[in-house]
């Protein structure tokens, strides 16, 4: 990655991660809930019985009530578990417990699953900072997504989740960076 690419992302991520943290609670409460709603609407359209998530932190657009649905529903639900070598594992959402994985995320405490497990799915709902008109998604810079995005012989359709203001024009972008199908904000569902 070229010295300036590497500064134009490092000081986007720095002004997305600020706008997320001083988002007020009354508006955080109000997108989270209506990005939930828009989530519920999203699997439901495509009938998808199983997905991939993640457990959202606090300062990113809730994932947490959307796969407390998704549980009650009875959707198989596969959340990541990161590991030091920067690649992704699987487990089961049961709705329970969580751990702080190898990078300090929250994970679910199931059994890990084999990395094939995601073929299966027939949603992936994955997190980024930003993502483009054309469907360019630019992560928090680890990887871990694009590589598993990547490496996948059959691709369900891929869905972020970010807020409104997220969605912009360009992002800068680098070879191995995934495009991504659409995103989820509090506005509604964006197909790309």
């Amino acid at each position: 990655m070229s010295d300036d690419l590497s500064l134009e992302k490092r000081a986007m991520r720095a002004e997305l991660r600020e706008r997320r943290r001083i988002l007020t609670t009354t508006g955080r409460t109000d997108a989270n809930a209506a990005i939930t709603q828009n989530l519920i609407a999203l699997a439901t359209r495509l009938e998808a019985r199983s997905l991939s998530a993640y457990l959202s932190t606090p300062d990113e657009p809730s994932t947490r009530e959307f796969l407390a649905w998704a549980h009650s529903q009875s959707i198989r639900v596969l959340l990541p578990i990161s590991r030091s070598d920067g690649l992704l594992d699987w487990a089961e959402f049961d709705g329970s417990d969580e751990f702080e994985d190898d990078l300090g995320m929250p994970a679910p405490t199931s059994e890990p699953l084999s990395p094939n497990a995601l073929d299966e799915m027939d949603l992936i709902i994955v997190p980024a900072a930003s993502v483009d008109r054309t469907g360019m998604r630019m992560g928090w810079g680890r990887g871990y997504f694009d590589k598993t995005l990547g490496s996948m012989q059959q691709c369900p359709p891929v869905y972020a989740v970010i807020f409104d203001d997220e969605l912009v024009d360009a992002v800068p972008s680098e070879r191995h960076d995934q495009r991504i199908n659409g995103v989820v904000t509090p506005s509604g569902i964006v197909d790309l």
